[in-house]
């Protein structure tokens, strides 16, 4: 019998994909306290403003030049999941839908035929560091669904399901079902929306001593586990260190073991390929070169719908709580927490 470790990774940033995922990017910024405008209450000095990604002192100020982040910028053609577990961001797009969200809230937004938004990172304690760590996945979109209508959506961390399958083991379903946990469901038009899909993104967490089997699949889903936290996993004999992600055969159930003192935390990501050409340039990702061009040609002409705020980086105050305010005017709001 073949080991199911088909391939070892280095995880690079970002962490490359494989179909039906583009890539994965692991941001982990340990931010001082806030200042009034609720950017870091410490000097910008030796950074290249607009585009830094230094980490230098442990965090970094991204796109952004007061608040940490990205502003306005756009997309065509997959979808993002960002997955925020510490900290906050605060999202707004072209379809006029905003929101706060963090401690575990999960945000997915179907780009299809052309959104704008910004992701910004507020430090909204003025009297404590505020560290923020988040996942965001590109997931991509078949042929007959690039061109969707854009959809904003937010699954909040209360309604994520933990499974708990053995002793010091816990699992966060995001998307898909395992061992009879079923996550909220994604966007309409998502290619996790279609059954076939087989489409999982989970959170695995082990405690020291703890083991357990990763279920089976069909055996033509990819499925890649990412261990990002905690010295090793052992994955069917087979030691996997940290920033390392394994490429797993999902025929039969794999087995996964934390040897060490430490708990160790993996991303997994599978899902059914979608087996159509890619082709990405910066924020576009199409089947065909004359499609990028055409993405290019529509955003210069339209905009995608041209930007409803104020500034291209719009943060909300302070005292906001989690809230989602959705294209259609319907608002949700939930209680502040600082971790899941």
């Amino acid at each position: 019998m073949a080991h199911p470790i088909r391939e070892l990774v280095q995880l690079g940033f970002p962490w490359t994909g494989i179909d039906p995922f583009i890539f994965t990017v692991h941001h982990v910024d340990h931010y001082p306290a806030g200042n009034a405008q609720q950017g870091p209450a410490a000097s910008l000095a030796g950074r290249r403003i607009g585009s830094d990604f230094s980490y230098k002192d442990g965090w970094s100020m991204y796109h952004g030049d007061t608040v940490p982040g990205f502003p306005q910028h756009p997309h065509r053609g997959f979808e993002t999941v960002t997955v925020v577990r510490r900290g906050y961001v605060d999202h707004s797009d072209s379809l006029g839908a905003t929101a706060r969200y963090g401690g575990g809230d999960v945000q997915w937004l179907t780009t299809g035929s052309g959104i704008m938004h910004a992701e910004m990172f507020p430090l909204i304690h003025d009297d404590r560091d505020n560290p923020l760590e988040l996942f965001q996945i590109w997931l991509n979109l078949p042929p007959d669904s690039k061109m969707v209508d854009a959809h904003f959506s937010i699954l909040w961390s209360e309604d994520i399901p933990t499974l708990q399958p053995a002793s010091g083991v816990s699992v966060d379903v995001m998307a898909g079902t395992i061992d009879g946990a079923t996550a909220p469901p994604p966007p309409p038009n998502s290619w996790g929306a279609r059954s076939e899909s087989e489409l999982g993104i989970w959170l695995l967490r082990l405690d020291p001593g703890a083991s357990w089997q990763l279920p089976a699949a069909s055996p033509e889903v990819n499925r890649m586990l990412h261990v990002f936290d905690g010295p090793e996993l052992t994955v069917a004999g087979t030691s996997v260190g940290t920033n390392v992600g394994a490429q797993l055969e999902v025929g039969s159930p794999v087995p996964v073991e934390n040897r060490t003192s430490l708990p160790v935390e993996a991303l997994i990501l599978q899902g059914r390929p979608i087996g159509a050409p890619v082709f990405q340039m910066g924020p576009f990702v199409m089947n065909t070169p004359e499609e990028l061009q055409q993405a290019y040609d529509d955003y210069r002409r339209t905009q995608f719908g041209g930007w409803p705020w104020s500034t291209p980086s719009p943060v909300h105050d302070r005292t906001d709580g989690r809230f989602a305010l959705h294209a259609d005017g319907t608002i949700e709001h939930r209680e502040m927490q600082s971790v899941r």
